[in-house]
């Protein structure tokens, strides 16, 4: 380029900048992609085409061919008119072909001219005349004025280039060929395995539906992008024709469209045609930089194709067919065209980006948003419906298969009782040794029922209960229950604070615990175990009188909340029978099950642990919070109690397939629940290995605290867990799901929102906080049953069933791009090295914006090669997604619910740098350490191997020189690095360290002589 060049270029707007070399471009396009640039026209005579009349038309073309291509230099090749004949008649189905095969034979602008005519002509005499053209000589309204000069009739557009009309170098052709879309079309549930073959779906507008231009389609489907998408400002892509060329030459516009909901149709309709005003421009780098600095919401994967306009009545012809575009030229393409009389909206997708049914979907609301910006151009956005009442219909059935079960509705503790007097010597709750049966369980339990309600306590009383996992725990719950009150549970674990203001914001006047610290505070009666049981009378005949029942609450349970204070959730007795009604058949639950209560009772998937358990008859193994901790005592126990029914988050269960691949015993369990937070089923590929689907039924849920737990059910086999499916299954019975908008609007399928659930497990409200709960418990607007706003985004699938896909703000943004760190974690998940893995976004600097970066922490198979792991998931992200630091840990760390505990993370690896080749250096004898730096005095060598099994690992997990009485967490050390000790220990194969040994003694000297007892 020239420097005259180079500054008039630079003169141009970023947009406009971008066309300069459309001479180069039209032959580029046409050499890569020469279908996607053109487009082509068939007409038919109605009367027979004389050899003089064909002459004449041969005439013609050859005139308006050399005057295009005059004024487009890059065609040179002289053009004209090919007269075939076809040997089948016109209304043969072979004449079909001939005619669709002229229509699809593209032009290439290299070694060919702009145009080119065919006369097709049948063995009836009947005659079709088809015309193709380059859309960088010709667009849409060109070549049909084209034709009707070809034909003998005034163009409407205006007349067809001359060679006195010569158009610059410079002028804008279709750039389609540079419009490598790398987006994935989330919505249109596509098939990634699937064959990589091309779709189309057409859908008729009727005669009535309003005619449009490329303005009004590309509103239309603007405003239907934004709700799909979720976005106010989607971008497409659309042939438009250049202002400054008088020929309607088009190109590829890149065009916003303003769909805030408080706009009206009609206001978003003139930005967009303002924005086409500018004419097209090429999709470059510097153009896609420039949409994420300043359009900035979406990338376009979307494009229009439009001419809607029937062809102009010829004399002595009929219109047959119009081809908008030979090959699809954007990833999904809509297009309104006609074909054999019929005007149609048509759409083109690969079968890997979009579902058939989506398709036609689409089109549909195209349609529907389209009429309505015609009809009613005054509407808000906000009140435009995608979906008509069939819709509506088809998408609350697709939520709700299946009716709740009959029961008859009761208290908890009362079902229990009734088991208990059915079966009284079953085992009913084990834990560290001592074995309670169900007529010991309710005995006791009615006895402190009698003492909860001799200090106190009253119907609808709430009463704090703060126990470590114990058989006691049990017993005490139930009795709260029996006593008619509501049990609020916490965890000793917590810090004072939160117990201080859970036991304030629940009103607690009796709180019962061991907790020797327990911050009560004035007007609260904290009371431990022994006490309230020397409370209880030595005999009773059953529980207190109570007029409470199965509408009351059970329990009410603290989550985190937004606001950084624990909110309440108030939940029914009958919400958790009605869970159980659900489920108890399907997964075949009952008196032969052995459960385990793994999780804090302060945590909502204890309840299902617990009362899962008891409310069928099975035996519930109370693990010890020590043994949950580690992974080879809690594999012990499984193989010991012979656990058939193990509930887990999915955090924790990755521990403990890494006990049985380092050679464990297969647990007998039989029935594997996942809930708490989202399953990445990859992980389950070795469990499936040892365990086969037909002895383990493996099923991820997806609840919520507000809707008793769980809400849908997926049974996950190993072609799921392959295909990295994210379904978690259908609503249970009498659960109902809905994917909504921010308005609460339904979301049609594959459309992905805010999850409402409805149904049997909607909790009654959020305890003191009146606005909180209107806000998030609401009435349906279509059905008038409660339901609740989740704050969690999923989608349905056509089939009914739930992709969960994380929390609504499980976003970032980085240098302008939408990042979802899930789908980071999904990639390195699939890495054959990585057992698990998180994804951060950190900055180095906290004021710097620029040193944000994106942080990778996993769980490594075996070995350290992280480095290996990034360059895998380069090859799978984009640029601005591949992690800046991967960092290797032994495990990742967990809350006290066994969910991921991202503040509990280390600092992250520094960036691995290449290294210089040089020679190893030879190897120097260490020099023992001096004992002011470690306590390991000069020459005291290791007693034995433990001993320095110990001192080797101890020194690489903590990174710095240490010595036999050295107290492992001054020196740094955590439970994280504690679970690395003994992780490394037992991939040795020599004895291992618990944690608990290692909290009570956190020296080498001390481990190595408890070891020794």
């Amino acid at each position: 380029m020239s420097i005259s060049e180079q500054d008039a270029v630079a003169a141009l707007t970023p947009a406009r900048r971008t066309v300069v070399h459309a001479r180069d471009r039209v032959r580029e396009s046409s050499r890569e992609a020469p279908g996607a640039v053109c487009h082509a026209l068939c007409v038919r005579f109605t009367d027979t085409v004389r050899a003089d009349a064909r002459d004449g038309l041969a005439k013609r073309f050859a005139d308006l061919a050399a005057g295009l291509a005059a004024t487009v230099p890059v065609f040179r090749r002289t053009a004209r008119l090919w007269p075939q004949a076809v040997p089948c008649r016109s209304d043969a189905p072979d004449a079909e072909r001939w005619r669709e095969r002229e229509l699809a034979r593209p032009l290439v602008a290299h070694r060919d001219a702009a145009v080119r005519a065919v006369l097709l002509t049948y063995a009836d005499e009947v005659s079709e005349l088809v015309v193709v053209a380059h859309r960088g000589a010709l667009g849409a309204t060109a070549l049909h004025d084209f034709t009707a000069e070809l034909l003998g009739q005034a163009p409407a557009g205006g007349a067809v280039p001359r060679p006195d009309g010569r158009r610059p170098d410079t002028a804008p052709a279709a750039g389609l060929a540079d419009c490598h879309f790398d987006v994935q079309l989330d919505w249109g549930l596509g098939r990634p395995q699937g064959p990589d073959t091309t779709a189309t779906r057409l859908l008729t507008l009727p005669d009535d539906h309003p005619a449009g231009d490329t303005g009004s389609w590309t509103t239309a489907l603007g405003i239907v992008l934004a709700r799909y998408e979720g976005l106010t400002r989607p971008v497409l892509a659309a042939l438009a024709t250049d202002p400054s060329d008088g020929h309607a030459v088009e190109g590829v516009a890149l065009v916003p469209v303003e769909a805030d909901p408080a706009t009206t149709l009609a206001a978003a309709d003139r930005q967009v045609r303002a924005a086409l005003a500018d004419g097209p421009a090429w999709y470059t780098d510097d153009l896609r930089r420039e949409l994420a600095d300043t359009v900035g919401e979406s990338e376009p994967v979307v494009g229009l194709v439009v001419h809607d306009h029937r062809p102009a009545g010829l004399p002595g012809t009929a219109p047959v067919a119009h081809r908008p575009f030979q090959r699809a030229p954007f990833p999904v393409t809509l297009s309104v065209t006609h074909d054999a009389g019929e005007r149609l909206l048509r759409c083109d997708f690969p079968a890997r980006r979009m579902h058939d049914d989506i398709a036609d979907q689409l089109l549909r609301h195209v349609r529907r948003v389209h009429r309505a910006l015609v009809e009613s151009p005054d509407t808000p956005v906000a009140d435009v419906e995608l979906l008509d009442e069939d819709e509506l219909r088809e998408v609350a059935a697709l939520g709700r298969r299946t009716p709740a079960p009959s029961f008859e509705p009761e208290r908890i503790d009362r079902t229990i009782a009734a088991l208990a007097a059915s079966r009284p010597d079953a085992v009913a709750v084990s834990c560290d040794g001592t074995r309670i049966g169900y007529g010991e369980l309710d005995h006791r339990a009615d006895l402190l029922a009698h003492a909860l309600r001799g200090i106190g306590v009253a119907d609808g009383d709430r009463v704090g209960v703060c126990l470590e996992r114990s058989a006691e725990l049990i017993v005490t719950l139930l009795a709260v229950l029996k006593a008619g009150a509501t049990y609020v549970p916490m965890d000793p674990a917590y810090p004072q604070e939160r117990l201080s203001y859970t036991t304030g914001d629940a009103g607690l006047t009796t709180v019962v615990t061991d907790h020797a610290e327990f911050p009560g505070g004035d007007g609260v009666r904290v009371i431990g175990t022994a006490e309230l049981a020397e409370l209880a009378p030595k005999t009773c005949d059953g529980p207190p009188a109570s007029a409470t029942g199965p509408q009351d609450p059970a329990y009410v349970i603290y989550t985190s909340g937004s606001t950084g204070r624990p909110k309440g959730v108030v939940v029914p007795h009958v919400n958790v029978l009605s869970l159980m009604a659900a489920t108890t058949e399907d997964f075949g639950l009952g008196t032969d099950d052995t459960w385990t209560l793994f999780h804090s009772s302060a945590f909502d998937f204890s309840v299902w642990e617990i009362w899962g358990c008891l409310l069928t008859g099975g035996h519930l193994v109370v693990v010890p919070y020590w043994v949950s901790r580690s992974p080879e005592e809690f594999h012990r126990l499984l193989v010991q109690e012979r656990v058939s029914v193990l509930s887990q988050t999915p955090s924790a269960f990755a521990h403990l397939l890494d006990v049985e691949r380092d050679g464990g015993e297969p647990v007998p369990v039989r029935l594997v629940v996942f809930g708490g937070e989202g399953l990445e089923p990859r992980m389950l590929l070795p469990w499936f290995d040892r365990h086969p689907e037909t002895a383990c039924r493996v099923v991820n849920m997806y609840g919520i605290t507000e809707t008793t737990v769980h809400v849908t059910a997926q049974t996950v086999t190993r072609a799921e867990a392959l295909a990295g499916s994210k379904s978690v299954g259908h609503a249970l019975p009498g659960w109902w799901v809905r994917v909504a908008d921010p308005e609460g609007r339904p979301l049609p399928v594959g459309v992905a929102g805010e999850i409402h659930v409805g149904g049997a497990g909607v909790a009654a409200h959020y305890l003191n906080k009146p606005e909180l709960t209107e806000q998030r418990f609401r009435v349906d607007r279509l059905t008038g049953e409660r339901l609740y706003r989740s704050g969690d985004k999923g989608r349905l699938l056509p089939d009914g069933r739930l992709e969960h896909l994380g929390r609504l703000d499980n976003q970032v943004k980085l240098r302008g791009f939408r990042i979802e760190l899930d789908e980071i974690r999904a990639v390195l998940q699939d890495d054959p090295l990585v057992a698990s893995a998180a994804v951060v976004l950190n900055r180095t600097d906290p004021d710097d914006p620029a040193t944000a970066q994106l942080d990778a922490f996993v769980v490594l198979e075996e070995g350290d090669d992280t480095a290996a792991v990034r360059q895998r998931a380069a090859k799978y992200l984009p640029e601005y997604m591949v992690p800046t630091t991967v960092t290797a840990l032994d495990r990742m760390p967990l809350t006290t619910n066994g969910k991921l505990d991202a503040r509990k993370l280390p600092a992250p690896a520094p960036a691995p740098r290449p290294e210089p080749r040089v020679a190893a250096p030879a190897p120097v004898k260490a020099e023992p350490q001096d004992a002011a730096g470690t306590g390991n005095t000069a020459g005291e060598a290791p007693q034995d191997t433990f001993e320095a099994a110990l001192l080797e690992i101890w020194q690489e997990v903590l990174g710095v020189p240490v010595g036999p009485d050295d107290n492992f967490f001054d020196l740094g050390g955590n439970s994280l690095l504690a679970m690395r000790v003994g992780a490394a220990l037992r991939r040795r194969g020599g004895a291992t360290v618990s944690m608990r040994d290692l909290y009570m003694f956190p020296t080498i000297r001390q481990l190595v002589a408890v070891r020794a007892e």
